[in-house]
This record gives C-alpha cells, sequence and structure tokens, in this order.
C-alpha cells in the first residue's frame, strides 16, 4: 500500500505541474521561473518530492526542455553505499539540487533547505533497514549530512566515522543474536 500510495502522489505531482503549465515537454521554450518551479517541487524534504524527482530521473527525455543537469559523483569520494546502507540515490538528489541551483544562480538561498532534503532522504533509507541495526544508519546518515551541511560535500566523511558506525552495528547485531 505505501508504494502505491507513492505513486498515486507522484502522479498528482505530476498532474500539477502539467495544470500549472511547468511540465508540458510541448512547451515552445521553459522559462527561468518554470525551471525553477520544477526544481524547487523536486528538492523539498518529503517524500513526495524525492518521488517526484525520481520519476523525473527515470524519464529524463520527458524534462530535456528543462536542461537540467543530471550528473552525478553519488557521494564523492565517500561511500554511496557505506556498511552496505543505500546511500547513493539521496546522494544522487543532493548533487542534482547542489548543480542546478549553482547553474541558476540560485544556489545560496537554497543550500540549507538541499542539506536538510538530503538528511530527510538518507532517514528515509535507513527506516527501511531493521531495527536493530539502523541506530548505525542513522549515525551514518547524521555525518553525512554534517559533512554536506558544514562543508559541502560528503567527501568530508572520514574512515573513523564509517568504523565508529560499522563498531555500533556489530555492536548491536551481536546484542540481537544474545537476544534471540
Amino acid at each position: 500500500m505505501p508504494r502505491r500510495l507513492a505513486t498515486l502522489l507522484t502522479a498528482g505531482t505530476f498532474a500539477l505541474l502539467m495544470a500549472l503549465g511547468v511540465a508540458s515537454p510541448a512547451s515552445a521554450a521553459v522559462s527561468t521561473a518554470q525551471k525553477l518551479s520544477v526544481l524547487s517541487s523536486w528538492t523539498q524534504t518529503s517524500a513526495t518530492s524525492y518521488n517526484a524527482w525520481n520519476a523525473g530521473r527515470l524519464n529524463k527525455a520527458a524534462w530535456s526542455e528543462y536542461a537540467f543537469d543530471w550528473s552525478t559523483d553519488y557521494c564523492s569520494s565517500s561511500p554511496d553505499n557505506p556498511l552496505g546502507f543505500s546511500f547513493s540515490l539521496s546522494c544522487y538528489r543532493h548533487d542534482f539540487g547542489y548543480r542546478n541551483y549553482k547553474a541558476m544562480g540560485q544556489f545560496s538561498a537554497n543550500k540549507s533547505r538541499l542539506d536538510s532534503a538530503f538528511y530527510a532522504d538518507l532517514k528515509r533509507v535507513c527506516a527501511t533497514y531493521n531495527i536493530v541495526v539502523r541506530p548505525a544508519c542513522y549515525s551514518l546518515a547524521w555525518t553525512y549530512y554534517e559533512a554536506v551541511s558544514i562543508f559541502g560535500s560528503v567527501a568530508a566523511v572520514q574512515q573513523s566515522d564509517i568504523d565508529r558506525a560499522a563498531r555500533m552495528k556489530a555492536d548491536a547485531e551481536r546484542r540481537a543474536a544474545l537476544r534471540g
């Protein structure tokens, strides 16, 4: 049921954008206001925003007139999937926001929200893991968020941060095995 709801919300978001005229691939030219509107709708902290961005990512051709920069280095030089936690798409959306707002000359005004959306995405990823290892995932999510918030890049994540989360994960798994 949650997947169906997400699909419906994504479709609803797209329909709304179509009605507003900001998602019409048939339009002659995309205005700066239209591009900023879609960019804003795709870089909010909500799951609906993430799902709308992901739908666009999976159908880039429909958005070609917007000339979005879809390039990514995922989590820069930090692991994309630290300790097996799948952070790569969260990093991709974060890159999307950074690159496109920079290209639009609107980065400074949006950086804080982009970083908050990144953290919300990471926490949603962590929520999908077993409760035993979830604290280690949340610890890494916070570390990745702090790196982009303070330094502007997840490249600032240190191996010691990952090692600390690995110890948390191993300890939690060991305690769970003893209980169970």
